[in-house]
């Protein structure tokens, strides 16, 4: 069972999509019915909409989300009324969602469910919480497009990335744009103390001088950062940003010269295209973390929706090659 064993050394996961159709509903599935065979208890709900049967933008049939006996789940009250399933509630949430309240439920009967949960990741640490407290080995979040911050160390405490023909049905477009987002999630901690140190400021753009000190520059936010007085490299090279960081500040140390070391919480703050960042780094700049995300594997979906199908085999050793780890067509195994 090709990495769902390294899922048991954490409590909690996100599946992540680097696009729509990468399919996640089918590594969903697939970890569920495998951690359902090592008779281990999880919990699962979402932070969008997912296990409809149509997609809704390129009506192709989708994958159903199937949950086992004993398995605990939250999804929102109408998506809870029309389950395929027999269950347990356990608890209503009297927080309301354009869905209606979120309805915690254990499962008695297997079956078929749509999950809708969380709209922001402070709801969805507390779901997390909540699927633990039910008993949940394991609390498994699927995602939605391009909701990336549920990957977020301070979120779940690992991920699966999911890739494919969607994202582009050149292979050397997404093994591309796949290399890019691992880089991204593989970047290095900063060193503690550092970290600990840096972690305790809330917002802004701050320099670190050579003792290890954080010196505010006065800029609550990098989109800010034309506004600057002075030279940011006053303290030294390197720069924390407790916020999103974006091509234009890339850019602009890029322009500054070599060595410099731009810190950001974890790699979901970075909306920097690749392009901006391969200038950074050409220029010498690195990049750092103050928490990474613990990347356990890298899925395929082979075809796209509009129906191109790419060589699965083919394509999971080149994205293997580009990523250094493997890369699993979870259809295949």
């Amino acid at each position: 069972m090709p990495f769902v064993k390294d899922i048991l050394n954490y409590r909690s996961l996100s599946i992540v999509g680097l696009e729509k159709n990468t399919g996640k509903t089918v590594c969903l599935n697939y970890i569920l019915r495998r951690m359902n065979d090592m008779g281990v208890p999880v919990g699962v709900t979402s932070i969008g909409v997912d296990g409809e049967q149509v997609d809704a933008v390129f009506a192709t049939a989708k994958p159903e989300i199937v949950l086992y006996e004993g398995t605990n789940f939250i999804t929102s009250e109408k998506h809870y009324l029309g389950r395929q399933l027999i269950s347990d509630i356990v608890a209503v949430d009297e927080m309301r969602t354009s869905l209606g309240r979120l309805v915690s439920a254990r499962v008695l009967v297997r079956g078929k469910v749509l999950l809708s949960g969380a709209a922001t990741t402070g709801l969805l640490r507390r779901q997390i919480a909540d699927l633990q407290s039910l008993g949940s080995r394991v609390a498994i979040v699927d995602g939605a497009l391009s909701r990336l911050s549920l990957a977020s160390p301070t979120v779940t405490d690992a991920m699966v990335l999911a890739t494919g023909a969607a994202v582009s049905v050149s292979l050397q477009q997404l093994t591309a744009r796949t290399r890019f987002v691992h880089r991204l999630i593989c970047l290095d901690e900063a060193e503690e103390p550092l970290r600990s140190t840096l972690n305790a400021i809330e917002s802004g753009l701050w320099a670190v001088d050579s003792d290890g000190v954080p010196h505010d520059l006065g800029i609550s936010s990098v989109f800010l950062i034309g506004r600057a007085e002075g030279d940011i490299l006053r303290y030294g090279r390197t720069l924390f940003a407790s916020g999103a960081v974006s091509d234009r500040l890339l850019k602009m140390l890029a322009a500054r010269g070599k060595d410099i070391t731009l810190i950001v919480r974890d790699f979901t703050k970075i909306f920097a295209t690749p392009e901006a960042y391969a200038e950074f780094t050409r220029r010498g700049g690195r990049m750092m973390v103050l928490q990474r995300s613990r990347l356990i594997a890298v899925t395929l979906n082979p075809t796209s929706p509009q129906g191109f199908t790419l060589d699965s085999r083919a394509a999971c050793d080149a994205l293997a090659d580009a990523l250094q780890m493997p890369v699993y067509d979870v259809m295949k195994i």
